[in-house]
């Protein structure tokens, strides 16, 4: 009767805690949790962003991507406010049930795989003030129902394929402040229409197949502040004459848009900054009345235009770009155009007047060294005395704005490095000197910005960007920026936490959101000079890895959880007051059982040259994992020095709880690995799962990683012909992978601390726990050129375009591999003392002072020899993955610098000081090695599928 007591109590108290959370389940509207679930089942999501989606309620238990107002509205619901579902790596398509979110106002899909039609039912959406689009592949035509959404404030629908025509229900949406269809293939008219939208800022229709003619009524656009149309088919037509009264116009850009007649007279604008009417066929003289003196941009090249060049074009303070080549230009060219310009030290001027029919120069021909002016293709140039002729007359030259910019402070930090664990690293800025913090990395990009040289601009965009985050300027560092097509300037960014303490500082979670949720949320002020701007990733790596989507959602309010879980925490008081002794009797009952059983059970297979090992085996091969034998740690868990009953030495990789898989994805690594058979890559031995345990067993490496023999601590080192061979080695080994291996594997965590060196300093690439399977050829035999991931690698390796765009490729192998061939000339650290080994090569090399930047532990070397394979490590590390070689390049190039080197050059041996055997260059002797720069993964979790790749052994 007693057993019998404690299960009514039991049952009774189970049924009130389900009571509450019955209550709690059903706050959110049911209607929209309809809608989320249909979503869900339209999506492929691969990397499984959306698991907690069938866990709670949306709004309470705060689902990943899904935002709620913080009270229920006047139907006693809670509502979702925003969808924020940006570059997660989902396909599929947008389900219809979308439009049951009746107050939703952020739909935001950036930078995912969505293919098929955008639903009409999103045009339901009344409270919608935000529609977020654009990275996707969305075809079909675009709804008119969407015109109907008064309170649209941005339509981003760019980077799609669209076709049809622009609805004319679009004049109707008489909120919208942006709309951004550009790069489609939107086709017809543009409808005049939309002349009514009086809140227009930016009109971006570019790179489509829009034809007919440019309404002229566009005039009545009076708050449109960037009208882009380029590359699009308006042929014959005419630049309306009304444009010049477009008052509040800063931008104006209708290159290659098959236009006729004349260039309109646009003095009236008061404001205008940038012009490019290029690849067209206008005719004429070009308008002389004098141009805003905000101009930065005059692009009128490839017409047919004639007459001279307006005197007023000498009085434009801000000009940087004067491009009228191609054309008929007679006259001369006026000195004063450059001479009456006073320029900082940042500043530039290109005037490009090739091609045209120019006689003469009024004024002193001697360029400014901020200008660089082409002249070449005019009768000028004929002239045998004119002066500086090689330098206006010769090839095209100068004018490149891609840069990095260097913001290392010129305080001289101590020799001891950032602690490097969380990704810490010197604030460049810093009025503290060598502070210490961890940063936020971010991707953005200026979509339409009114001027042609970011240089002079830096310091305002940063100022813009640091008072709209309400940031402290020595916050924000531009780490690197680069223009593309459009053009569009694309940055990489990083923010740093205000100093809290001398020695390190971190972003609270509070304002990792806060910052985020701005650039979300499109709430910076608005700016004429740098206009629309995109996020393209907002990457959270060492500290911040754990902050994730579904801490972004603000939870219901206060007086609403304190009404809702206070009854829930009563009942669970009372279960807990009343179980107490129950569970404590049957724990003790059951002490014996170990904790982690539940993850894994023992997986009975059997792979032909892999030992399946006992948990009392591997206690016995490492004096029960005593601390003495560990040689290794990183994110994943411990690696231990054991030796087998057969006195086998080896490397035993031990997961720790957390890193812990499914039987299925343990399983699909040992079958991978176990058919990788390549002279340069660890093999595995066997592996272990008993006891709750999961441990991989490789051959031992008794000379360490490549990182231990560089590091500065070692006691040897190793010279050029040996550093040469393991850079061979390393690349053969990773090309293995690439080219032998269906599908593919990229590694994805190439790094020096993954090279380990066996007795014979073979260098063989380990450590697979973040390699990918390659995308698998489609029913078309189409191989995709890319794997879409979350960031994921080891800081100062990682691929910059992977960062941004968050595709991983075989460049992005080839670039980490870069990295490492620069640490293996020069001995430094990938970031050390807030320095990136890549920009400082860089700059030693393009400074002629390569060698000094050479690592002198390696002795003597030929001078050939190293240059060239500077040279290649260097075109390894471009930020455009194409501009990299192929991995089947980079073995090809370093076998040629082999033959180049003197037999004695090739003597595989160390300095006096090294040696091997028992003695090693550091304590880190086995499969992995001590790596302070840990990956931000678990071991093999992270396979495409559970296909096992086919192998061709060697």
């Amino acid at each position: 009767m007693r057993l019998r007591y404690w299960e009514w109590i039991y049952a009774l108290l189970f049924c009130c805690f389900q009571f509450q959370l019955i209550a709690v389940a059903q706050i959110t509207d049911p209607a929209e949790v309809s809608a989320l679930m249909a979503i869900k089942s339209n999506l492929f999501d691969p990397l499984k962003h959306l698991k907690n989606w069938n866990k709670g309620d949306p709004c309470v238990s705060n689902w990943t991507g899904v935002l709620c107002f913080d009270a229920a509205r006047t139907d006693g619901y809670l509502h979702v406010r925003e969808l924020q579902l940006l570059n997660m790596n989902l396909s599929g398509t947008l389900a219809p049930e979308l439009g049951q979110f009746s107050q939703l106002k952020i739909l935001d899909f950036m930078w995912n795989d969505l293919r098929g039609s955008i639903p009409k039912e999103i045009g339901n959406i009344a409270s919608l003030k935000l529609i977020l689009l654009n990275g996707n592949k969305l075809s079909g035509s675009l709804p008119a129902e969407l015109g109907y959404l008064s309170n649209l404030n941005r339509l981003q629908i760019d980077q799609n394929n669209i076709s049809g025509t622009i609805p004319e229900s679009f004049s109707n949406l008489n909120s919208v402040r942006h709309i951004h269809l550009n790069n489609n293939s939107l086709s017809g008219q543009i409808p005049p229409q939309l002349s009514n939208l009086s809140t227009l800022l930016h009109m971006l229709l570019d790179n489509n197949n829009l034809t007919g003619y440019l309404p002229p009524e566009f005039f009545n656009l009076s708050e449109l502040r960037i009208l882009q149309l380029d590359n699009n088919n308006f042929s014959g037509a005419e630049i309306p004459t009304s444009y010049g009264n477009l008052s509040a116009l800063v931008k104006l850009s209708l290159r290659n848009c098959s236009l006729q007649g004349a260039v309109p007279d646009l003095s009236r604008i008061a404001n205008l900054s940038y012009l490019d009417l290029s690849q067209n066929q206008l005719s004429g003289y070009i308008p002389s009345n004098p141009l805003s003196p905000s101009m930065t941009t005059i692009d009128l090249s490839n017409n047919q235009l004639n007459g001279s060049i307006p005197d007023s074009y000498s009085d434009l303070p801000s000009l940087q770009k004067l491009s009228l080549e191609n054309n008929n230009l007679i006259g001369s060219v006026a000195a004063k155009i450059w001479q009456n310009k006073s320029f900082g030290a940042k500043a530039q001027l290109v005037l490009d007047l090739r091609n045209n029919s120019l006689s003469n120069i009024i004024g002193d021909l001697s360029p400014l060294e901020n200008v660089i002016l082409r002249l070449q293709g005019n009768p000028i140039c004929s002239t045998s005395n004119i002066r500086n002729k090689d330098q206006i007359c010769g090839p095209e030259a100068g004018g490149d704005d891609n840069a990095q910019k260097s913001t290392n402070s010129t305080v001289i930090c101590p020799i001891h490095a950032c602690p490097i664990d969380n990704n810490f690293e010197y604030v460049p800025a810093s009025p503290l000197p060598c502070f210490c913090a961890s940063p936020l990395r971010i991707g953005y990009r200026l979509k339409s910005p009114s001027f042609s040289y970011f240089a002079p601009y830096v310091y305002q965009f940063e100022m813009y960007l640091t008072r709209s985050l309400n940031l402290d300027l020595y916050q924000l560092s531009i780490e690197s920026f680069v223009w593309e097509k459009g053009p569009r300037l694309r940055m990489y960014l990083k923010l740093f936490p205000l100093e809290r303490n001398l020695h390190s500082s971190i972003f609270n979670t509070t304002e990792i959101i806060r910052i985020r949720d701005i650039f979300t949320s499109w709430t910076f002020p608005g700016s004429d000079l740098f206009g629309p701007y995109e996020l393209l990733n907002f990457t959270l790596l060492g500290p911040y890895s754990f902050v994730n989507r579904e801490t972004q959602g603000k939870s219901i309010s206060k007086g609403i959880l304190i009404a809702i879980v206070l009854p829930a925490i009563a009942v669970a008081a009372t279960i807990s007051a009343l179980l107490t002794l129950f569970i404590a009797r049957r724990q003790a009952r059951n002490r014996h059982t170990l904790s982690r059983k539940h993850f894994s059970s023992k997986l009975y297979i059997k792979i032909d040259g892999v030992k399946s090992f006992s948990f009392r085996e591997m206690e016995l091969a490492t004096n029960h994992f005593d601390s003495s034998t560990q040689v290794g740690q990183g994110g994943y868990g411990n690696v231990y020095r054991g030796i087998l009953a057969d006195d086998t030495i080896v490397a035993i990789k031990r997961a720790k709880e957390g890193s812990l898989q499914g039987q299925k994805e343990f399983l699909t690594e040992i079958e991978m690995l176990s058919r990788l058979h390549h002279r340069n890559l660890v093999s595995l031995v066997g592996y272990c799962d008993e006891e709750g345990e999961q441990m991989l067993v490789y051959e031992f490496m008794p000379n360490g990683s490549l990182q231990d023999w560089l590091s500065a601590k070692s006691k040897g080192t190793l010279n050029f012909g040996v550093r040469l061979q393991v850079a061979l080695g390393s690349a053969k080994g990773i090309l293995y992978l690439h080219t032998e291996v269906h599908p593919p594997i990229f590694h994805r965590d190439i790094k020096a601390s993954n090279i380990l060196l066996d007795s014979k300093l073979t260098a063989k690439v380990s450590d697979f726990g973040l390699s990918r399977l390659a995308p698998v050829m489609d029913d078309e035999g189409t191989e995709p050129v890319n794997v879409s991931t979350i960031v994921k690698g080891t800081p100062g390796y990682l691929d910059p375009e992977y960062l941004l765009t968050r595709k991983f490729t075989d460049k992005s192998d080839v670039y980490s591999l870069g990295v490492v061939f620069l640490e293996i000339l020069t001995g430094m650290r990938p970031i050390s003392h807030g320095k990136n080994i890549v920009r400082e090569v860089n700059l030693a090399h393009e400074s002629g002072t390569m060698f000094v930047v050479i690592d002198s532990r390696m002795g003597s070397y030929p001078s050939e020899c190293v240059e060239r394979f500077v040279a290649l490590a260097l075109r390894c590390c471009q930020d455009k993955p194409e501009q990299r070689p192929s991995m089947l390049d980079v073995v090809r190039e370093l076998e040629n610098i082999l033959r180049m080197m003197p037999e004695t050059g090739l003597d595989l041996s160390v300095s006096e000081s090294s040696y091997f055997g028992e003695s090693t260059p550091s304590s880190s002797l086995a499969f992995v090695s001590r790596d302070p720069v840990s990956s931000s993964n678990m071991l093999g979790s992270d396979l495409v599928s559970g296909s096992i790749p086919t192998i061709i052994p060697r």
